[in-house]
């Protein structure tokens, strides 16, 4: 009787590399089913596959066909977006200590064949990091400050990055500590919802993070004085923002999934303040946002909408009142940086794509002198990370008002956008760095 064996290659590298699958052993011909299993902060996610052996026996599943299971089709990492927890309602994609790997069992199993003797099962253990060997992680408590900064294991400089999380709040240390692994010092910043700060949105002075990218530059003195930042949603608006209001500050602005518009505190806000109160402060005054004496604005569709609600139904509401827009328009043709903007069609939070467009229009409408690049992602939704992690969870309660709703997406165009967002984030990245460079270089 032959026996399988399945073997991952590489075993043991960062998340965001590619793996290739093998099956070998099985009988020419013969389904088999190739299974994962992945603990993640405690909980179980699986998924399966079924494909048909090839004339010698093998299943490559970066060559060969899912014929059935929680994908379709050829994909060598289907095994990993296609994963559904075991638990209901649970979301997390890591650990809690970004320094855990995700350790991920893949088996190999017969399925049932007229006249074919059952192999024998096969396993074998695939690990992907967030922290490369020798990334070091350090919590900042300080200058009023709360975030961790994570540094390259090799020496500096080197260029930095800072990253804000969206109307989730806390401290986005997975992306922070990837960040690392590539090479940036990389600063996740927290401005709600984290030790010693405010657990809502409302009100939150956007000082606080010009002092955030004042204390990155004293404390790793970056390469070429480079410091970009990155931000997904309401963090997405963030940098937008930043990068206009701050612009000597900001040497690049990578904005997933962002507002071209400043919002009120909507999911993530303070009850005593509403969810039509103001979520940014500058020298203490509340900026226009797109509710503020909006004429056509309404929660009606959100509210009393189908479940799972789509935020995007009342923000689109909101967008019928073109003076309130017009108030509320983050004024990007400020910002004196290169710009990445990533969105997605299918976006159940808000109207990301065309919030993009309204971004991208005005930047080509001022020649804006620095590279901008727009990645829109058909089919895909509000929740885009980075490769190889599940898609699948797109309805969730949000995390600071409950509210049950859908950030949009089909797992397969989620899976797409993570890799290609990623791809493009770290081209981008490359390309500002060098030109920053080659600029501070010029006599």
């Amino acid at each position: 009787m032959p026996n399988f064996s399945i073997e991952a290659s590489p075993a043991d590298d960062l998340i965001d590399v590619p793996r290739r699958i093998v099956v070998r052993g099985a009988h020419p011909g013969e389904p088999v089913r190739v299974s994962s299993s992945t603990v993640r902060n405690g909980v179980e996610w699986q998924s399966s596959a079924c494909f048909i052996a090839d004339a010698h026996g093998d299943v490559d599943l970066s060559r060969n066909r899912a014929v059935d299971g929680d994908y379709t089709g050829i994909d060598a990492m289907g095994l990993f977006w296609s994963q559904r927890p075991l638990q209901e309602g649970k979301r997390d994609n890591f650990h809690a200590d970004v320094a855990e790997p995700l350790v991920t069992t893949l088996t190999v199993s017969s399925l049932s064949a007229p006249g074919l003797a059952p192999c024998t099962p096969a396993s074998t253990q695939l690990v992907q990091r967030l922290a490369a060997e020798g990334v070091t992680r350090r919590e900042v408590r300080e200058e009023g400050l709360v975030g961790t900064l994570f540094l390259p294991a090799t020496p500096g400089p080197h260029p930095a990055v800072m990253i804000v999380n969206g109307s989730g709040g806390g401290i986005n240390e997975p992306r922070a500590a990837l960040y690392a692994s590539r090479g940036y010092a990389a600063f996740a910043l927290a401005y709600f919802k984290a030790p010693g700060l405010s657990d809502y949105i409302s009100n939150t002075p956007l000082e606080y993070f010009a002092r955030g990218l004042d204390w990155l530059r004293a404390q790793v003195q970056p390469k070429d004085d480079f410091v970009a930042i990155s931000g997904q949603s309401r963090g997405g608006e963030l940098v937008l923002l930043l990068g206009s209001v701050f612009p000597g500050k900001v040497s690049a602005v990578l904005a997933y999934v962002p507002s071209a518009l400043v919002h009120s505190g909507q999911n993530a806000a303070d009850p005593a303040v509403g969810r039509e109160g103001p979520t940014w402060l500058l020298r203490g005054q509340p900026l226009p946002h797109q509710w503020q004496d909006n004429r056509t604005a309404s929660w009606k569709p959100f509210d009393e909408g189908p479940s799972p609600h789509r935020h995007e139904l009342a923000m689109l509401t909101a967008l019928a009142d073109p003076e309130a827009v017009a108030r509320a328009r983050i004024p990007v043709e400020r910002i004196t940086a290169p710009v990445l903007l990533l969105s997605a069609t299918d976006d159940g939070s808000w109207p990301s794509a065309l919030y993009c467009k309204i971004v991208s229009d005005k930047l080509v409408e001022v020649a804006h002198p620095w590279p901008l690049v727009w990645r829109n992602y058909v089919d895909a939704g509000h929740s885009i990370l980075f490769p190889f992690v599940p898609t699948t969870q797109t309805t969730y309660a949000h995390p600071v008002s409950g509210r049950i709703s859908t950030g949009g997406g089909e797992p397969r165009a989620n899976a797409r956008a993570d890799f290609d967002s990623w791809q493009q984030a770290q081209a981008f990245l490359r390309e500002a760095v060098d030109k920053h460079s080659s600029q501070k270089d010029s006599p």
